[in-house]
């Protein structure tokens, strides 16, 4: 095989393997355009829509809680293929599917495709990935989620603008439809794809790694592993306190704040969505040239500036400037080369084989967990402490987040996994 041909082949598995993340930002995402109509269908309490959005987070982690163990026991593969048709299951079933209560479990199987995707899909890529291209490569991941989101609030502004209601399908049913083509072309491009080396090698070599894949999460915190797992679960928890949220959550009223003039909020969140696609590019880029650390360290500091600003802005009350949307731009520059694809690319990276499905399956937990927490804390800060300080508070978790990469995190670019192990044993001696 040459050169060329083995390069387009692992780009198009990349791509293909990415498709999990294109369905995980687009499940997460639609449900916002989503959630109104529904609302007036079904006539929802506050709880009934609380639990119609947070259903799909329930599904999330019952899907990372089974994605490590079956994937070291099935494949890499074979638990992409579940994933692909959990999503085209989730897809049609909301789409179709008229009863409230198996709309939510439609909803459910969604956010298990979504826990498993989130867990087997940046694993994957790390494991397919040359050593020089590793970071590249998970990071495809996380420029798969931003499009992926970007999609879901396009085609939710295009369908708002122009479907009809023709045909008895309501507009929100049509929304969730649009998530049925990307399923059924995960589905079928997963069944082309080679099924993770790494994985294939750890078969062969049964004999000798048994004892590591029985012993379950207890192998986690052997002493050659705590310094990584440390690592493995401050940064996914330290991501979720970043801002992001309230950056969302503010995203439409900063913009009308600053003079732009847009019709409706989904066309704001396109534009913060089409900003979180473009500086995610830049990680892609440089992300195995300039190495992990300088991005992280850069992100993280620049991140904490910007929100330092956010703040102020709010404090003084210069909210009607272009000041704040610079802010706030800055803030989502730094996150999206940074904080947002590196975790999952250092996750996938800094574990051995015999133990990196569940080490990286930990990793995302701790991050839904995080996520979970965050999203009821939010509203609970903005009203209780005010918008300044909320933007404060989470500024210093991305000085956490600097501080925690300069102390803990090694360089790895380049790298083989064997070499990055070897690094651990090292520091452990």
């Amino acid at each position: 095989m040459t050169r060329s041909s083995t390069h387009n082949n692992l780009a198009l598995t990349t791509l293909i393997a990415s498709l999990g993340g294109f369905l995980f930002g687009f499940d997460m995402a639609v449900v916002s355009g989503v959630l109104p109509f529904v609302q007036q269908q079904f006539d929802l309490s506050a709880a009934q829509q609380g639990w119609f959005v947070s259903s799909a987070l329930a599904g999330c982690i019952i899907g990372v809680i089974f994605a490590s163990d079956l994937s070291d026991r099935l494949g890499r593969k074979r638990l992409m293929l579940l994933a692909a048709l959990l999503f085209l299951f989730a897809a049609i079933g909301c789409t179709f599917i008229p009863v409230f209560a198996w709309l939510i479990m439609a909803r459910i199987f969604g956010g298990m495709a979504v826990g498993i995707a989130s867990s087997v899909v940046p694993l994957y890529l790390s494991e397919i990935a040359p050593d020089h291209q590793r970071g590249r490569l998970v990071t495809f991941y996380q420029l798969a989620i931003t499009i992926g989101i970007f999609i879901a609030y396009l085609s939710n502004a295009l369908l708002l603008q122009y479907a009809s209601e023709a045909g008895g399908l309501a507009l929100w049913r049509k929304m969730f439809g649009v998530g049925i083509i990307p399923a059924i072309l995960f589905l079928l491009g997963v069944t082309i794809i080679p099924e993770s080396p790494r994985w294939l090698k750890q078969q062969q070599e049964s004999a000798t790694t048994a004892a590591h894949t029985n012993s379950g999460y207890g192998q986690l915190f052997a002493p050659a592993y705590r310094r990584a797992l440390l690592i493995g679960i401050l940064l996914p928890l330290f991501s979720q306190f970043s801002g992001i949220n309230a950056i969302i959550y503010y995203g439409p009223t900063i913009l009308h704040q600053a003079g732009i003039t847009i019709s409706n909020s989904l066309l704001s969140q396109l534009f913060f969505g089409a900003a979180n696609v473009f500086f995610t590019l830049f990680a892609i880029w440089k992300v195995d040239s300039l190495g992990r650390r300088p991005l992280y360290l850069w992100g993280t500091a620049g991140a904490a500036v910007s929100l330092v600003l956010t703040g102020i802005c709010f404090y003084t009350g210069a909210t009607t400037g272009i000041y704040l949307l610079l802010c706030v731009l800055a803030f989502l520059a730094f996150f999206a080369f940074s904080i947002g694809p590196l975790k999952f690319v250092i996750a996938a990276e800094i574990f051995p084989d015999h133990i990196r499905a569940k080490a990286l399956s930990f990793s995302i937990m701790v991050m839904w967990v995080a996520d979970t927490i965050v999203g009821q804390l939010t509203p609970m800060l903005l009203n209780g402490i005010g918008t300044a300080p909320t933007f404060w508070f989470f500024a210093l978790f991305c000085v956490l987040a600097f501080i925690t990469v300069y102390k803990l995190v090694p360089e790895t670019k380049g790298q083989s996994i064997e070499q990055i192990q070897a690094h651990w044993n090292k520091v452990m001696h």
